[in-house]
């Protein structure tokens, strides 16, 4: 596969994914919004606006729906939801002949949905319904390719950036959560505290799944694990991880190009997991685990960047 094509369906995914974790954070915001004070409205802002590493006229402080729609609408803003489903699409533009004509078709509907956006009145009513269509769009996407797709390269391609993607973003959303817990983890929370941990499960697709493993009852430390070491949920750390390690070796295994290197740094990080227990990653630091994570992740992109989008010409045609 050319390298170019590969790039673009890898960038295609991490920005399709990117709109989707935009879309569950800010809705989740707006939904608890309505059942907490101000002062803890703003608390919540600005820790969404640093795990998702953005910066929007305000800050924190700024009104709730001009930073919402910011984030959401705001073409100039590189990390705003229609930024991200635009390039998404040129990215797939560029390589339509290695996609369904249905993969096309249902990202070129959700680009035109998230462009018409509800209307200015309608806003403070149909946010919810808005922010879920966004990340129903990305479902579905992900469903017509498994469907209509060989899973050859150019699908493990899609899974690759969609998975390195995800790892970052759910280390960086774990870890403004852990940056203010002032008292013991393993003790259950209540009244706003609780709110709080339901909205990072909530942030992360995962408050049904975590309910059923152990119950509605809110103790940070089974949190924790849940999003960190759990190897079933699909938004879970070690899932992720695991998934790009899987792709990786799929690809090493499709193509002739060497990928020892971005095989080994996944698999050390994917051993990082699998080892790890909650009480020692607690012990010695949940955030600077968690950034380490996030740091193995970016040096696993830069070297799958290395090896199969920038590589010299003189090393392709040694390969």
């Amino acid at each position: 596969m050319l390298s170019r094509v590969a790039d673009s369906l890898y960038w295609m995914s991490r920005y399709l994914e990117r709109a989707e974790h935009t879309a569950r954070l800010i809705d989740t915001d707006l939904q608890l919004r309505l059942d907490q004070s101000p002062e803890a409205g703003r608390e919540r802002s600005s820790r969404l606006l640093e795990s998702l590493q953005a910066v929007v006229p305000g800050g924190p402080e700024a009104d709730i729906s001009a930073l919402a729609h910011t984030l959401t609408f705001d073409r100039t803003h590189p990390s705003s939801i229609v930024s991200c489903v635009a390039s998404a699409r040129e990215n797939l533009r560029h390589v339509r002949e290695q996609c369904s004509s249905v993969m096309w078709e249902q990202l070129n509907r959700l680009y035109l949905h998230v462009v018409g956006g509800p209307p200015e009145a309608d806003w403070t009513t149909h946010f919810h319904t808005f922010y879920r269509s966004v990340q129903d769009g990305s479902s579905l996407f992900h469903g017509i390719a498994d469907s209509t797709m060989s899973h050859g390269e150019g699908w493990y391609y899609i899974q690759l950036g969609r998975y390195v993607e995800r790892t970052d973003a759910l280390a960086a959303l774990i870890s403004t959560q852990f940056h203010r817990r002032p008292h013991a983890l393993d003790h259950p929370v209540e009244s706003e505290e609780y709110l709080e941990w339901v909205a990072l499960l909530r942030s992360c697709a995962a408050f049904e799944a975590y309910c059923k493993r152990y119950t509605a009852e809110m103790r940070p430390l089974r949190v924790a694990e849940f999003l960190l070491l759990n190897q079933e949920f699909p938004h879970s750390v070690r899932f992720s991880v695991d998934m790009v390690h899987a792709a990786l070796r799929a690809i090493g295994e499709l193509t002739e190009r060497k990928a020892e290197q971005p095989v080994r740094l996944a698999g050390r990080l994917r051993a990082t997991l699998s080892f790890s227990q909650i009480d020692e990653v607690v012990a010695n630091g949940a955030v600077a685990y968690l950034d380490s994570i996030r740091w193995q992740c970016s040096q696993a992109h830069a070297a799958i960047h290395q090896i199969y989008f920038d590589y010299p010409v003189e090393t392709a045609m040694v390969s």
